[in-house]
């Protein structure tokens, strides 16, 4: 069996129908739902694949309460493994809005300040760091914010303890996803770039490479990556085609290749709300990957999860929202 460990943060959601009080802030007073790019990829993954061929794992910090009880009791129902979620007795969980446009695009606030997966690799985290040192898991996938939650101590860690598991055999794979506003001001390109030098996939938003380098050129993220000598990227470009790069070192005549590979197109009434659309790509693209599918098969599968999912409101939809999209052994 092949395993996949996730690292990231889980939020709650607040209801779309929450109002702001006088001075614009959340009163987070009804959240139902929750998410969080990493895990929504994990869900998405576990949705999508056969549990009993790819172990799922999220490593995550969660308050106590009743509340972090729920989570983790709706995580395992969907076949994740909860054994290195730790929980705190003195910090919270994040929560966020999503402000969505008439054409579904989508913007967030936040409340995360004093959340508990902030400080996971400062409370508790030895199970963690065996997994990696160890070579626990054949697969490691973290993101930009991943890194951009972690005090920049705890980040150069767990970029260090990445480097030990890629030279052990483990297999590492990077989500971009760059939020300039969770970096307060700090330098994101270098913490960036080791991520992505670390990588054996990486999954790239075009918008989120043109913020962090300044440039507006798919041939610049080309070039970028070629350089780094990057195994397999995926070029997320919204309802365009993606793109998927793949660097082969015993071929010394043409040593890599670009796919083009057509998005699913929709109506624009069909597109309710495009959060966690990258992250269930990410999901869609895993689920036939690591299961031996090519990188065309995988890159169309990756399209068409995607497009589920922005047919619907929140970052998780609902099992019957999707039950198509899932293998069989799901419902015997």
């Amino acid at each position: 069996m092949k395993s996949i460990l996730f690292f990231g943060e889980c939020m709650l959601e607040e209801n779309a129908d929450d109002d702001l009080n006088f001075d614009g802030e959340l009163s987070f007073c009804g959240a139902s739902r929750y998410g969080g790019d990493t895990l929504n990829t994990a869900l998405y993954l576990a949705r999508t694949t056969d549990t009993e061929q790819l172990k799922i794992s999220f490593a995550t910090a969660l308050s106590k309460g009743e509340q972090s009880e729920k989570l983790l009791n709706m995580w395992q129902l969907e076949g994740i493994d909860t054994k290195l979620v730790t929980q705190s007795h003195d910090k919270s969980i994040g929560r966020y809005r999503i402000n969505t446009n008439i054409a579904g695009e989508r913007s967030f606030i936040y409340d995360r300040s004093d959340s508990a997966a902030k400080y996971y690799l400062q409370n508790e985290h030895q199970l963690f760091s065996d997994e990696l040192t160890k070579i626990k898991c054949d697969y490691f996938y973290f993101s930009g914010i991943s890194l951009a939650i972690l005090n920049v101590k705890d980040r150069q860690y767990l970029l260090e303890l990445l480097t030990t598991y890629k030279n052990g055999g483990g297999k590492i794979i990077f989500d971009n996803n760059y939020r300039e506003i969770l970096w307060r001001g700090e330098q994101a390109l270098p913490f960036y770039q080791q991520a992505m030098q670390l990588a054996d996939i990486a999954f790239l938003t075009d918008e989120d490479e043109f913020s962090l380098y300044g440039d507006s050129s798919v041939d610049g993220i080309l070039q970028r990556i070629h350089r780094w000598r990057i195994p397999e990227v995926i070029i997320k470009q919204g309802a365009d085609p993606c793109l998927v790069y793949q660097y082969k070192t015993s071929d010394i005549n043409e040593p890599y290749s670009v796919k083009t590979i057509e998005s699913t197109t929709l109506l624009n009434h069909q597109v309710v709300d495009t959060c966690a659309a990258g992250d269930a790509f990410a999901a869609g693209y895993l689920a036939k990957r690591l299961n031996e599918k090519s990188t065309t098969e995988s890159a169309h599968f990756a399209h068409l999860l995607a497009s589920r999912v922005i047919q619907f409101s929140g970052a998780i939809i609902t099992l019957d929202e999707m039950a198509d999209l899932m293998p069989e052994s799901k419902f015997q």
